[in-house]
Formats: structure tokens, C-alpha cells, sequence
């Protein structure tokens, strides 16, 4: 199904997206494990590209995006998406040198569908950057706003299930997350808890839409009473000056 938006999945990027690119920043750090698993790709196929986050000009970039409010966020300087989804890619056999889709799979449809379309037009590796159901929770933000991450954990497929619809030889890293992270996903704030009090700074992550106004207003209320006590700082507190974390975000590389 896709909304009016275009958007594909089970999110409307156009209710979603309006500051998304103000907080989703491409994190230079995260970005080199992506040209990494990339290698010496010249042509790549970006799908779910939304703005164009991680799209580097060492590569000659085709990307696909459904959502039109995404797509109009895109800078200038990158490649016009093509108007598609992942299940139902518009290209050849083997077309591109390799293929990639970030912080995307969760949004799918179908996703087992969606990464044998990827295979079918790749001849060399895929990379996925996504994140592991099985660690989502151990973030200290399901202590404040479990349905957040009880959604994030449904939503993400297993890992091993994208090994078996890609099929070849995959292997699977943790990506550290930087203390200053410019990509403002969850776990981005790891050390910043205030960041997670800015209502817009929640919308760029998907999984807050998910939950109601009252749930977001309890998260707001319990988290500012933790910060003004002290009890976030007694139990979370080591974490503002950890350089990095390791949570459940990985980066998956497939070769055929």
C-alpha cells in the first residue's frame, strides 16, 4: 500500500517529514563503515534513499524513493530519485556494481521481496544499515517510553531473515554511534538525553509515530522529572561522556 504521500510501508513521510533532514544529518563517521561496505563500486542503487543521507560523490548514485515529500527534501547536488519501491525495482539484471539501503527495511512492505529485487539488480555486495530487534530494548529509553521501542523492536526484521532473502555470503558488524552523532536517530541521543525532549527531534525518528499524544506527553513529563532529579544522571549518567556506543545498530554486507 502506499499512502497519498507515495510513501510506502507503514509510515506517511508526509505527515512525518517536514524538519526530517534538519535532524537526520549524515554522521561522517557512520558514513565511512557505509563507503567500506561499499568498496570500489562505481554505480550504486540507493533504495529508500529518503533525502539522500550517505549518498557520497565517490559513487554514481541511482536512488529510489517513494515518498514525494521525501524526495523533495533531496539537496540540488543529488541524483532526482526515481518514484518506486523496493519490491517492484524498475531496472535490469545486474545493473549496478552494488546496492545499499539504510535505516529502511523496517518500512517495507515486503521485505524479504524488496531484498531479492536488491539481489536481482546487484552484481556486487548490498549493505544494509539497520538495527537488531533482539537489542533495541537494552536502550535506556525503554526505562521512559517502552512502546517506542517495543514498536522499533516488531518493526526491525531479524537479522537472519535478511541473510536468508539475500542469500550468499553476509556478514554482520556493529556500528559504533558517535557521542555527538549528526544523525538523530534514537540511540543517537545515548548521551544527550535532553535532545529526546524536543517534540521535532522525536518526529524525525519513525517509531514516535507510532505512539499517541498522551503517551508522548507521559514520556515528556517522566523524563524532565528524571533530569531534574538526578535519577537519569544516577543511572544513565556515565554515558555523557562515553565517546561512543554500541547498541543495536549494525551494518549488514551481503556478496552474492
Amino acid at each position: 500500500m502506499r499512502t497519498y504521500d507515495g510513501s510506502a510501508g507503514d509510515v506517511d513521510y508526509g505527515t512525518i517529514s517536514p524538519l526530517y533532514a534538519s535532524y537526520r544529518r549524515p554522521d561522517e563517521r557512520i558514513a565511512h563503515v557505509i563507503a567500506e561496505a561499499l568498496g570500489g563500486a562505481r554505480t550504486v542503487l540507493n533504495v529508500g534513499a529518503g533525502t539522500g543521507s550517505y549518498e557520497s560523490a565517490a559513487h554514481t548514485i541511482t536512488a529510489v524513493e517513494p515518498s514525494l515529500a521525501m524526495r523533495a527534501q533531496r539537496p540540488a547536488e543529488l541524483a532526482t530519485a526515481i518514484d518506486a519501491v523496493a519490491e517492484g525495482l524498475p531496472f535490469a539484471e545486474g545493473q549496478f556494481d552494488a546496492a545499499m539501503t539504510l535505516f529502511s527495511v523496517h518500512q517495507w512492505s515486503d521485505v524479504e521481496a524488496g531484498l531479492r529485487e536488491m539481489r536481482r539488480v546487484t552484481r556486487g555486495p548490498v549493505a544494509i544499515l539497520t538495527c537488531d530487534p533482539a537489542r533495541v530494548r537494552d536502550f535506556w529509553l525503554y526505562e521512559y517510553a517502552p512502546d517506542v521501542l517495543d514498536t522499533e523492536a516488531r518493526r526491525y526484521p531479524p537479522l537472519d531473515q535478511l541473510t536468508a532473502a539475500l542469500g550468499g555470503s553476509t556478514t554482520i558488524q556493529s556500528v559504533p554511534i558517535p557521542l555527538d552523532c549528526t544523525d538523530g536517530f534514537n540511540e543517537a541521543y545515548y548521551g544527550r538525553p535532553e535532545m529526546l525532549l524536543d517534540p521535532a527531534a522525536r518526529q524525525a525518528c519513525s517509531a514516535w509515530s507510532f505512539v499517541d499524544d498522551r503517551a508522548r506527553q507521559d514520556f515528556d513529563t517522566s523524563l524532565r522529572r528524571a533530569l531534574g532529579s538526578g535519577a537519569w544522571d544516577e543511572a544513565f549518567g556515565h554515558l555523557r561522556g562515553r565517546p561512543s556506543y554500541n547498541g543495536s545498530l549494525v551494518l549488514l554486507r551481503a556478496n552474492p
